[in-house]
């Protein structure tokens, strides 16, 4: 459980760093499990809808950035996105009734691993309210070196910045007025987590080191935050409520939004999308 100190920092800086979360056996099962999925996307000659790889991916050498869903395509994910430890520190944050609205796993190898270019995750997919966080499973120690996540202060404080790039949703922050300061690079040991409000400005770096560093992301929200953008499917909405009865009733609040749209030609995961931006931030490292 989180500390009053701890949920203080989190409002007013809009992300915490808590080490020691998930226990050194479930890290090992969570890494032996995606060492295994590793092992798959030597197959692979291009992404698809598990498996999105890096520039350089070969079955010699495979390179794998992100698995999609992962809760969706093995157990040991899913516990973890339904830990109790967790859940109870998503509830002092956001209220018991919890929902979640998306997972992946982010992989930086040893000497590249594609960066992150500065976004607020709000920009993706804004709701009702902003009860919204996202929780970082640390498989391995993320340092300044390996790419941990940087974030910016306070900045779920402030405005939605403009994600547009030439009139098309690109993913990545490109108000001109935006300077990346001051910045925090959240390192935590394996088994820790990082959590970061919706709104909050963040990224993050190359791996320049030779560890590897990988990121089991967990999106959470409050059970009556609706997706602006609209419920689809009623059943599968629902299915994701974690802790909590559905509901449909919402809570609106009057907090900044824009819509994300068009998303640009060839756009897929984020890496993609931040790919076509003409001036970004962090580069790639060629290693």
């Amino acid at each position: 459980m989180l500390s009053t100190r701890q949920i203080d920092r989190y409002r007013s800086q809009g992300f915490i760093v808590v080490e020691d979360v998930l226990a050194r056996d479930v890290i090992g099962e969570l890494r032996a499990v995606t060492d295994g999925f590793v092992e798959r996307s030597r197959a692979l000659r291009e992404s698809d809808d598990v498996f999105d790889l890096e520039p350089g991916h070969t079955p010699e050498k495979p390179r794998l950035r992100r698995l999609k869903s992962p809760a969706s395509h093995h157990p040991a994910y899913a516990r973890a996105l339904r830990h109790p430890k967790i859940l109870d520190i998503v509830a002092q944050l956001i209220g018991s009734g919890i929902r979640y609205n998306g997972d992946k796993l982010n992989m930086k190898c040893a000497g590249f691993g594609s960066p992150v270019q500065w976004h607020q995750d709000w920009a993706y997919y804004p709701h009702t309210n902003d009860d919204l966080l996202a929780v970082g499973v640390a498989l391995d120690d993320m340092t300044v070196e390996n790419g941990c996540p940087v974030m910016i202060p306070r900045s779920h404080l402030g405005p939605v910045l403009d994600h547009h790039q030439n009139g098309v949703f690109i993913g990545a922050v490109t108000d001109p007025r935006f300077r990346p300061e001051p910045v925090v690079a959240t390192e935590v040991r394996a088994g820790g987590v990082t959590i970061h409000h919706v709104r909050t400005v963040h990224g993050s770096e190359p791996n320049r080191s030779d560890r590897q560093r990988r990121l089991l992301l967990f999106q959470y929200c409050a059970l009556d935050a609706f997706p602006l953008l609209g419920v689809t499917d009623w059943d599968a909405f629902n299915a994701c409520v974690l802790r909590g009865e559905p509901t449909c009733e919402f809570r609106a609040e009057a907090v900044p939004v824009r819509i994300p749209r068009l998303y640009a030609e060839g756009g897929g995961s984020i890496y993609d999308v931040q790919s076509l931006l003409e001036r970004p931030f962090f580069e790639r490292t060629n290693r």
